[in-house]
């Protein structure tokens, strides 16, 4: 089936999935792009529909994709109308509609090892800065990844973009943030909280145990919940006249000197 019109009852129904409301009250999301597409494909997300356009196509494997990816309806798209649903500056001719797949504590509690290395992001405000910390975590192998007191929808279509598709390979979890320090608290994990008042250099603790770096808001950083909380209070040293880092990047800094650290054993 060959969609050409935009007042297609399909394209949009996907268009209002860019909106948290309809996100919220379908159960699905969005997945643009043949990498993140790929990546929810392999952690087996349930694809309702695809849509895609050979002509916005960069590489010759999309047609092995489509066929892999279960969809139970797969539309192809004129240009115009893939261009209407995109929410891409540069479409590359794959979107699918897909179901939210959800992680409870409990359930991540029960795949944790007895060295975990976890990253709690509270109330993340931007999903640029979300998706970026899912790749980072994925990139540090990080047990997972725990959104506290959320500001942020994890299935917004920027977090699955700037995530390329991490946020199917790390699992997520979204909680509040007194039953995240309980969690925490019962299985002996150490609390990391990054604050630029903190006296300790990031570099100078030991970060080899059972983990989890705590990361705040752009604007304010963690709440004082969480600072109150934390075993050890860590900065990183700012020698320009900025007084800090943005929280997905403060976060990468932090996750590689666990790696770091745990690498030289």
């Amino acid at each position: 089936m060959m969609i050409t019109s935009l007042q297609n009852l399909r394209v949009k129904e996907a268009v209002k999935l860019r909106g948290r409301r309809d996100r919220d009250k379908t159960g699905l999301f969005l997945i643009e792009g043949f990498r993140e597409l790929l990546r929810a494909v392999d952690a087996g997300i349930d694809v309702q529909t695809l849509f895609f356009c050979p002509e916005f196509f960069l590489g010759t494997n999309e047609t092995a994709l489509i066929e892999r990816s279960g969809a139970e309806q797969v539309l192809q798209c004129n240009e115009s109308v893939f261009a209407k649903m995109s929410y891409r500056d540069r479409p590359d001719g794959l979107l699918a509609i897909a179901k939210k797949r959800s992680l409870s504590l409990e359930e991540f509690g029960e795949s944790l090892g007895d060295n975990p290395f976890i990253v709690v992001a509270e109330a993340i405000e931007k999903p640029g800065n979300l998706g970026t910390i899912l790749r980072s975590s994925d990139a540090v192998g990080a047990d997972g990844v725990i959104v506290s007191d959320r500001c942020t929808d994890i299935f917004n279509p920027n977090v699955v973009r700037a995530s390329v598709g991490t946020l199917f390979t790390v699992p997520v979890v979204e909680a509040k943030g007194d039953e995240v320090l309980a969690f925490l608290r019962e299985r002996g994990v150490t609390i990391v909280a990054s604050t630029p008042s903190a006296e300790v250099e990031y570099t100078k603790v030991d970060l080899k145990g059972p983990v989890a770096i705590a990361i705040g808001t752009e604007q304010l950083g963690l709440s004082e919940k969480w600072l109150e909380s934390a075993d050890l209070k860590v900065k990183l040293p700012m020698l320009g006249v900025a007084d800090s880092l943005n929280a997905a990047m403060a976060t990468s800094v932090l996750l590689y000197e666990v790696l770091r650290q745990r690498s030289d054993g």
